[in-house]
């Protein structure tokens, strides 16, 4: 019987979490009976370095690897905690010691036993290696096994967000029977996984595609339904479409799916459903970044004249086709419940932010040009998201030079040579704003090299006190409060402009049912999809 014992120093941290009622998706009846047997074919794009969510943060492995590796818990769209390799979990009165009651009978891919020496040994491998887990498992300062199926994560401070943390697409629990005392970051189980999870991994084909198999041991009978699972590379979106639209693939989601010009289009196709939820615990979020650096750049008034050059409605419209959902703040309205509406975009207004560059010392030279600056991007935003940039910025007075690069080039520009001025990034909220959010204006997360992180390389005493407080803060409307001070500043200081919720475009086949009840919608595990005839 599932158990979580709410807590004075916890209180109540899930009655707040609503999440629009948009989330249902009604197109999608499920039937009552799921029909076993069938091979989905799933496309994706970018290829992944390897398969698990364990060292890399990265969309295909976020992807792909919750149907082989589980974590502790799933959620709903509510982002309530769901049992899954943990069946009960409880909370001490100082909050400082989280227990878990673990599934029994569960067996390892290669058949050995599942057990509470794999959880701990996971926690403490994630706190180390995985780019998140540095500040999600920060405060962890043991895992305690006082039996097989019992697991203690001790703390130093509160971690009001730690219990949203444990999906499989962000914490997957890897064999320790594996991975200890080897090199993590260059196992071969990266790559060729072994889980406890619904389908097992076959096989991996570089550049063509990874096969899946439905696992017939699984924990949860008769569960998982499909037969296999074929994951298709292709990267090209034209040839993405003539797949789905031919009935060749059966499934494509956001950069691996069809491009957003033809999402009306498809609409109309008889045998095609259009999905447009946004998973709440990923949070999609986009957003252009300052390389504050930059010496034009530290200054505030020339931030502020390119963030009025640039329209964030007209960008919405044009480049997202109005799917997107802008928001003005770092922390996007889907997170809602600390999302602070009142901040809007900077007005577009060309002429005051010419007006303002010129009182900065920005006069026209040759050819009309106050200034040039490298602009990057991130292949999870579109070029011409960039491109759209580059002629807003061009009417100032700002020769905006758009640099492509693949997507493992443009992590080494931007976070290890740091060789940009402004790049368009695609960094998701996430489930809390101390894991998604905080990672960026956290001067004490700027490092060079490190993935994902303050890439502004931005420096605010009170943000850090504001971001620290509210990590450890268990009083909500506290914490509420302090994320709100947060977003003012930050809004204040413009080290980026913040774009909003991109679109979240799933393409799927019709007979493709329930391939995304839980609330990490694409990253959950398959385990309750099937195709219905």
């Amino acid at each position: 019987m599932k158990r979580w014992t709410y807590t004075r120093a916890m209180p109540h941290f899930f009655a707040a979490w609503a999440v629009a009622a948009a989330f249902a998706f009604a197109t999608l009846p499920a039937t009552s009976q799921p029909r076993p047997g069938g091979t989905l074919t799933w496309l994706i794009n970018p290829v992944p370095s390897s398969i698990v969510p364990l060292t890399t943060t990265a969309g295909g492995n976020a992807e792909i690897g919750p149907k082989i590796v589980e974590g502790l818990l799933t959620y709903d769209y509510d982002l309530k905690p769901k049992p899954l390799l943990a069946t009960a979990w409880s909370l001490s009165r100082d909050g400082l010691q989280y227990t878990f009651e673990l599934r029994k009978g569960v067996k390892w891919h290669d058949g050995r036993d599942f057990t509470s020496a794999d959880v701990a040994f996971s926690v403490l491998t994630l706190k180390q290696v995985h780019p998140r887990g540095r500040g999600t498992f920060a405060n962890v300062v043991d895992v305690k096994t006082p039996d097989a199926h019992t697991a203690i994560i001790v703390l130093s401070k509160p971690s009001p967000f730690l219990l949203t943390a444990l999906a499989s697409t962000e914490s997957p629990i890897v064999p320790k029977h594996l991975y200890e005392g080897t090199d993590i970051a260059s196992s071969k189980y990266n790559s060729a996984p072994v889980g406890t999870g619904p389908f097992v991994f076959k096989e991996w084909v570089q550049g063509s595609h990874i096969i899946l198999e439905r696992n017939p041991n699984y924990w949860d009978k008769p569960k998982p339904y499909l037969d296999r699972v074929v994951v298709r590379f292709v990267l090209d979106a034209a040839s993405r479409a003539a797949a789905l639209e031919s009935g060749t693939a059966d499934l494509a989601n956001g950069t691996g799916g069809i491009p957003l010009s033809d999402v009306e289009r498809f609409k109309k196709l008889a045998g095609i459903e259009i999905d447009t939820r946004i998973s709440p615990y990923l949070g999609s979020h986009q957003q252009i970044y300052f390389n504050l650096d930059t010496p034009a750049l530290q200054k505030r008034e020339v931030r502020k004249a390119i963030a009025q050059a640039i329209d964030v409605n007209a960008f919405a419209k044009t480049v997202w086709y109005g799917y997107g959902t802008p928001s003005a703040s770092p922390i996007g309205k889907g997170i809602s419940r600390y999302h602070d509406a009142s901040i809007q975009p900077y007005p577009f207004n060309p002429k005051e932010a010419e007006a303002a560059l010129e009182a900065a010392g920005f006069k026209r030279g040759a050819g009309g040009t106050r200034l040039k600056l490298r602009v990057l991007y991130n292949p999870f935003q579109e070029r011409r998201a960039a491109d759209f940039v580059r002629q807003s910025l061009g009417r100032i007075g700002i020769d905006a030079a758009v640099e492509s690069y693949d997507f493992a080039t443009y992590v080494n520009k931007t976070y290890t040579e740091r060789a940009f001025d402004i790049t368009l990034e695609s960094l998701t909220n996430l489930f809390d704003p101390t894991v998604g959010v905080q990672r960026v204006f956290w001067s004490k997360n700027f490092k060079v090299g490190l993935p994902f992180s303050n890439a502004p390389h931005y420096v605010n005493p009170e943000v850090d006190r504001l971001l620290e407080a509210a990590a450890v803060e268990t009083d909500e409307a506290k914490r509420r409060q302090l994320f709100t001070e947060f977003q003012q500043i930050v809004h204040r200081d413009i080290p980026s402009i913040e774009l909003g919720a991109n679109p979240a475009i799933t393409v799927l086949a019709k007979k493709v049912r329930n391939y995304a009840p839980t609330g990490e919608h694409i990253r959950g595990s398959f385990a309750d999809l099937y195709l219905q005839p």
